[in-house]
């Protein structure tokens, strides 16, 4: 079973980038595809990127796209999102997700694995 652990968020100003790395443990990880997703309060858990097996492949919602940028390192077992040009209406806790599978899904329902979430706070 995929352990994930995301790190890398805090507070920015407008305008300004941050990056967030998700480690995974304990699976095959260069085998999974992997999500990010976000949710603010009060609002349902939203797509924000995906990323295929060997990187090849990405998706990203349009509120996005542009600005973030997400990549992985099979060998360090971690998937990044460099997220720059930041809004306020970006600010939310960012989580990333795993599943087996190659295809790209922008619905939190087919990803198996979860972790526990970073906050993102962009300042205006």
């Amino acid at each position: 079973q995929v352990q994930l652990v995301e790190s890398g968020g805090g507070l920015v100003q407008a305008g300004g980038s941050l990056r967030l790395s998700c480690a995974a443990s304990r699976g095959l990880f260069s085998s999974y595809t992997m999500g990010w997703f976000r949710q603010a309060p009060g609002k349902e858990r939203e797509f924000v990127a995906s990323i295929n097996w060997g990187g090849s492949s990405t998706d990203y919602a349009d509120s996005v796209k542009g600005r973030f940028t997400i990549s992985r390192d099979n060998a360090k077992n971690t998937v990044y999102l460099q997220m720059n040009s930041l809004k306020p209406e970006d600010t939310a806790v960012y989580y990333c997700a795993a599943r087996s599978g190659a295809t790209l899904f922008r619905t939190p329902a087919p990803y198996n694995y979860w972790g526990q979430g970073t906050q993102v706070t962009v300042s205006s």
